[in-house]
């Protein structure tokens, strides 16, 4: 594919929409460039648009568009097309492939060769963020890029996980990487920028919507060999990761759950239904060693998995009724924000709300949401069923 101006890209991706079909376009015009050149009479002519998309395409032009790669070049933020060599392979076979995908921070790690998606529930159970965080650990210790949405719960704990092997993650957004949306995570975000890429197909200033995330869903998959759904109810949009996954020919593996507990409904069901259930790294390892075992090292991942380095969930969830010395045995590192110092003195082995939280702080409940996780971050903090916060022993 020859070259072609963003601003073309950026022309037709907004004409088009989100998660619109452009193989076929590509097909017939090669690149945006060609096909804007080519005019109405063209587009008509091909029989791939309707004439509402054509009244779309007609109302702006490229040049409408050379402010926002401009704002994007001012704010670090990469923009990729088809026809650029750092665009993932794994995009170019997909039907909806986007045409636009903006980037923060290193855009190699999109053209790693192994990466697995994790993705749940954003009311995850303690149960499904432990073995979310571990499952994360482990795999990025193999050599895994660990994809999630970014999102609270489940998400969240993939992305840590995989950080705190000092391993790489990806998170897709499904709304512009400048947008205000879920402030809780902002610094969740910008460690993910250290540790590989936020990505988004959206504008930087569009806003999150109902509609935004599942038509994202379809990229964290399609990024991704497979898909390991960890807590997921019944109508979760998990749920429709693993569909989409399936029709783009991904792999779909899931975490079994408590049969009594709602938020297990649709990963229960899923295996019910034949999908690969996972209980150790090995179970979703094993489909890729032979294929991609070069870059893979395994050795001891599921002991590791099962280690004492995560203590077993219900171990901490009974040990917040218990009354313990609040002597703290991790240190916090002096790089920390003042935020976080201030919260970190007040966690102890005994689970704390946030809200309790913010109180003692004197902080507001952003700020203590985002001085948490930069304690999660550093390995000093851990977060457990009911917004509550231990110290990590």
């Amino acid at each position: 594919m020859n070259s072609c101006p963003l601003e073309y890209w950026m022309w037709l991706q907004n004409a088009l929409g989100a998660g619109a079909a452009t193989d076929e376009i590509l097909s017939y015009f090669e690149n945006a460039k060609t096909m804007y050149e080519a005019g109405e009479y063209e587009w008509r002519l091909s029989g791939i648009f309707t004439a509402s998309k054509i009244e779309r395409l007609k109302q702006r032009s490229p040049k409408d568009f050379l402010q926002s790669v401009d704002e994007c070049r001012g704010k670090g933020i990469k923009i990729l097309t088809p026809d650029n060599e750092k665009y993932p392979k794994q995009y170019k076979s997909l039907t909806d492939m986007p045409l636009v995908l903006y980037v923060a921070g290193d855009e190699s790690s999109l053209l790693d060769h192994i990466h697995i998606a994790i993705v749940g529930t954003r009311k995850a159970s303690a149960y499904g963020m432990e073995v979310t965080q571990r499952m994360s650990f482990s795999l990025a210790k193999a050599g895994v890029t660990i994809v999630s949405g970014g999102a609270l719960g489940i998400d969240s704990e993939a992305h840590k996980g995989a950080m705190l092997a000092k391993g790489r993650t990806v998170c897709v957004l499904g709304c512009g990487l400048c947008c205000d949306y879920l402030k809780a995570n902002a610094a969740l975000r910008r460690a993910i920028t250290r540790f590989g890429a936020v990505i988004s197909e959206y504008p930087i200033f569009a806003p999150a919507s109902r509609i935004t995330f599942p038509i994202r869903n379809r990229l964290i998959s399609g990024l991704s060999l497979g898909v390991v759904i960890v807590e997921a109810g019944e109508k979760s949009g998990s749920l429709i990761t693993a569909r989409v996954a399936a029709e783009q020919g991904r792999d779909v593996f899931a975490v079994p759950g408590d049969i009594l507990r709602s938020s297990f409904t649709g990963t229960n069901m899923l295996i019910k239904d034949g999908v690969k259930a996972v209980f150790t790294p090995s179970d979703v390892l094993s489909e890729y060693s032979y294929e991609y075992g070069e870059y893979l090292n395994t050795e001891g991942i599921d002991e590791f998995f099962s280690s004492a380095k995560y203590n077993n969930y219900q171990e901490k969830e009974n040990s917040a009724s218990k009354v313990k010395s609040p002597k703290k045995s991790v240190v916090l590192p002096q790089t920390a924000s003042e935020n976080a110092k201030c919260v970190f003195a007040i966690l102890s082995v005994n689970a704390i709300h946030i809200d309790e939280i913010s109180e003692k702080a004197s902080i507001d409940i952003q700020k203590t949401l985002c001085a948490l996780t930069e304690l999660e971050m550093y390995g000093c903090a851990r977060q457990i069923e009911g917004k509550r916060y231990i110290i990590n022993k």
